[in-house]
């Protein structure tokens, strides 16, 4: 395909515009509310923010979005063209490599995602018309004051795209070299390729890719799951049982609000992926007036499972996070799920956590801060803000936290190790690490505490599922303290 030259009319697009515009980098411009230019410009802003700052996507979304309060419709598009794009990144840029004589590292960061948000609308958005992808992205350069002769390169490239739409398609589904193009990091996928193999890489990039399906666990000490189902049905909401974990529905459809599900107020469901749900169970068998420790709380799902599965056996929960706002999501989790929960919590770091202060466990959860690689598609950020060198200093934090975990078990006691990645510095070397240096532990095998559907997905005794469109990316280990330590 012919690249094509910045095209204007009147006046000259020069090189120098396209590599820098002086307003790439100013402050965000007020816009009016309910505007339908909105949500470009505001993807645009968030995509060249986390760019330039390899920051989460997350809060930077919540805060150019909350700052122009855009009603729901216009948030709604915005996250599903930011999320879009980074599923659809290296696709896109080869697109543009084709289109563009200007290299895109050399191309001035605004426009770069402007490009992207329009070609992602062109060839991912069916409800989108055309014509509206490329005048709007034209639009969002006025908005953002981009010099008005660059505003004829955004209009060249995208129109291009269209009138060249089937052939570009087909030559960005591989790079130069005649590979596919998977979308995620090299150093990634060579890693994947040498622990899982091409085939099964290739099949976890292209699930990362496309956009999550909900997973929601049944509240059981609120309504029943066949009930909850009824109650979805009435609503014309498409659900089904999950694949493995006894508590999980799926919805395949819902695209919408969390809080518009009903049932959400009532705390009938907490959003979970099956993966989460599986690994509270790896704490099993739990003890009649027991102890239990879930030490990375984070924002409350594996305790609210605890407490569920639990619920009539008198036991106590503690629950430990060092984040305020995580925990003050954590409550109102609780507020909604339960009436009196038997939940102590505690604003501290787990290593700040005694016997001084608390009592020997029963069983204690440590979902660990991790790589995230295994939930890639529910966080397509993750992909490119994480290099090989953020394995190490995860692993060191996750020995260090499971080590002190361990002075907290008692006799007999278990500890579940869990995270949400896929990456052997964070799973079997941490638990080979543990194991030397704490002898009184013994690792068992997950395959007994999971349901018949999901002892496939242990392997060597570790419950490791890959990422698939029926569950997240995952790891858990089942260690005991031995009762002749």
């Amino acid at each position: 395909m012919k690249s094509i030259a910045p095209p204007y009319n009147k006046h000259k697009t020069t090189r120098r515009d396209i590599l820098s515009s002086s307003s790439t980098l100013s402050g965000l411009h007020i816009l009016q509310k309910n505007n339908s230019r909105s949500a470009r410009y505001c993807a645009a802003k968030i995509l060249s923010s986390l760019v330039k700052n390899q920051a989460p996507v997350k809060p930077v979304f919540d805060r150019v979005v909350g700052r122009f309060d855009l009603p729901s419709n216009e948030r709604n598009l915005t996250m599903q063209l930011v999320y879009g794009v980074l599923r659809k990144r290296q696709f896109i840029d080869r697109m543009l490599a084709i289109l563009s004589r200007t290299p895109i590292r050399k191309m001035d960061l605004y426009i770069h995602q402007t490009l992207a948000v329009g070609l992602y609308q062109i060839f991912f958005l069916d409800r989108i018309p055309d014509s509206a992808a490329v005048n709007e992205a034209v639009e969002s350069c006025k908005v953002a004051k981009i010099h008005k002769r660059l505003h004829g390169f955004v209009n060249g490239i995208l129109r291009q795209a269209l009138r060249t739409k089937e052939e570009l398609e087909k030559k960005s589904q591989t790079n130069n070299k005649g590979q596919e193009i998977l979308n995620h990091p090299e150093w990634l996928t060579d890693r994947w390729q040498n622990n899982f193999g091409q085939e099964a890489t290739t099949a976890m990039c292209r699930h990362n890719n496309q956009e999550p399906i909900l997973s929601l666990r049944v509240n059981t000490t609120r309504i029943d799951k066949s009930e909850f189902m009824k109650l979805l049905a009435e609503e014309s909401i498409a659900a089904r049982v999950g694949h493995y974990a006894k508590d999980a529905i799926v919805l395949p459809e819902f695209s919408g609000a969390i809080t518009t599900l009903p049932g959400y107020q009532e705390g009938y469901f907490q959003v979970q992926d099956e993966a989460a749900q599986l690994a509270t169970g790896l704490l099993a068998p739990f003890v009649l007036g027991g102890n239990y420790l879930d030490g990375c709380a984070g924002l409350g799902g594996k305790t609210s499972h605890i407490l569920q599965e639990t619920a009539k056996l008198q036991i106590h929960v503690h629950a430990v996070d060092p984040e305020p706002f995580r925990l003050q999501k954590l409550n109102e989790n609780m507020e909604r799920l339960f009436t009196s929960p038997p939940l102590t919590i505690h604003q501290v770091s787990l290593l700040d956590v005694t016997t001084t202060t608390v009592p020997l466990f029963d069983g204690i959860l440590i979902d660990a801060p991790c790589s995230g690689t295994g939930v890639i598609g529910r966080h397509p950020d993750i992909r490119w803000n994480r290099t090989v060198d953020d394995l190490k200093h995860y692993h060191n934090e996750q020995l260090a936290l499971l080590s002190h975990a361990a002075t907290l078990v008692k006799t007999g006691g278990i500890l579940v190790y869990a995270t949400c990645s896929l990456e052997p510095e964070e799973n079997t070397e941490v638990i080979e690490l543990f194991l030397q240096n704490q002898p009184q532990f013994e690792l068992t095998d997950c395959s007994p505490f999971l349901p018949e559907a999901a002892r496939d997905l242990v392997k060597e005794g570790f419950f490791h599922p890959l990422p698939s469109p029926s569950i997240d990316g995952f790891f858990a280990a089942r260690l005991r303290k031995k009762n002749d330590a």
